[in-house]
């Protein structure tokens, strides 16, 4: 298939453009490559992708030096005319849309960024799959929509109504902006809320970049809610293996919904929403106490207490996900966090 990846320079998109790739799919990735974080990560996932260039030309088509059947352009999201263009240019099967403004915590200094990101970019996206017979649209949610949700597990049949942070609130829209497409233009869309991804080539603003990096140069880290956070984190391998199961099933209509009983999952619409996550939540001081054993080091503790738009617990029902694609993601945290550290010393040399 030829597929478009957006965000192939973040950590999802870089690594599902890989395992496409390696399969034999036909991959274009789109990325801005903006300065959220650390770019030296960014331009290394995108040289892993058999990009050499320290810079790119905007909207210019690039080709891959290790995959002759990946090419990648640097577009923004809001750009609306660059996307369509680039729809008609390269007549894709399948999109997956992993690019977005992400983190919690900034998006409480700079909603602006959300705002054109998540929600006019994915309406660019929306709009040039409705007018491109795509077959399939994969984009990614996220398990902050459950906000102040306290039911657990979390269930994709949960109502999802009170998010706490407008990175919650641009997710939760996306989902609702998709259905209306499924509904309106009969377009397949899957949503997926992923839970606390980490891995290598990981986010430099996660809590196991950020608390590595701290170790590793002697500096206390900042524990938040005291330690009393649990996490359901999802290997990088887990996630991908998830969304390639997606990508490969479009969504269908569901033929028992009822708008009397309206299950929130699905539609008589093409439309479906996953958990993808390890349904084992962590206790976050076991989290640490597996960076500690992997860097062979005790971390020094800064006890804090919650910060705004977090919420203290995430706990993934992969029920959904098991019974349509048959798939449960199982990666020990201890492994996950060992693979990280692997790759960290190994990139930065330390």
């Amino acid at each position: 298939m030829k597929i478009l990846i957006t965000g192939t320079a973040g950590f999802i998109g870089f690594h599902l453009a890989k395992r496409l790739l390696e399969r034999g799919d036909e991959v274009v990735g789109i990325d801005n490559i903006n300065d959220y974080y650390d770019i030296r990560v960014k331009y290394g996932r995108l040289k892993e992708l058999g990009f050499e260039e320290n810079d790119f030309e905007y909207g210019k088509k690039y080709e891959s030096k290790k995959y002759p059947n990946h090419t990648f352009y640097k577009i923004d999201l809001e750009d609306k005319e660059a996307i369509d263009k680039l729809f008609i240019e390269e007549k894709f099967d399948r999109v997956c849309n992993l690019a977005a403004q992400a983190g919690v915590r900034y998006s409480l200094t700079n909603p602006d960024a959300y705002i054109q990101s998540n929600i006019v970019g994915f309406l660019n996206i929306l709009e040039a799959c409705r007018h491109n017979d795509i077959e399939h649209l994969a984009y990614a949610s996220s398990s902050s929509v459950y906000g102040l949700n306290e039911k657990m597990p979390f269930s994709v049949e949960d109502n999802v109504d009170h998010p706490i942070s407008l990175y919650a609130a641009s997710k939760k829209s996306n989902e609702l902006m998709a259905h209306t497409y499924s509904h309106l233009y009969d377009i397949p869309t899957t949503g997926l809320r992923f839970f606390t991804v980490y891995g290598p080539w990981g986010r430099p603003d996660m809590a196991l970049f950020l608390f590595t990096k701290a170790i590793l140069e002697n500096r206390p880290i900042d524990v938040f809610n005291y330690g009393k956070m649990k996490r359901d984190f999802t290997y990088i391998d887990d996630i991908v293996e998830g969304v390639v199961r997606v990508i490969d099933n479009p969504a269908k209509p569901n033929p028992e919904w009822s708008g009397k009983k309206p299950n929130p999952s699905s539609s008589k619409a093409p439309y479906r929403v996953y958990n993808i996550g390890n349904g084992a939540p962590v206790e976050l001081m076991d989290f640490i106490k597996a960076i500690e054993k992997a860097l062979g080091k005790e971390a020094k503790k800064n006890m804090l207490p919650i910060q705004p738009g977090d919420v203290p617990a995430t706990w993934a029902d992969t029920g959904a996900l098991e019974k349509d694609l048959g798939y449960k993601p199982g990666t020990p945290i201890e492994y996950g966090v060992e693979q990280f550290v692997k790759w960290y010393r190994e990139f930065y040399g330390v």
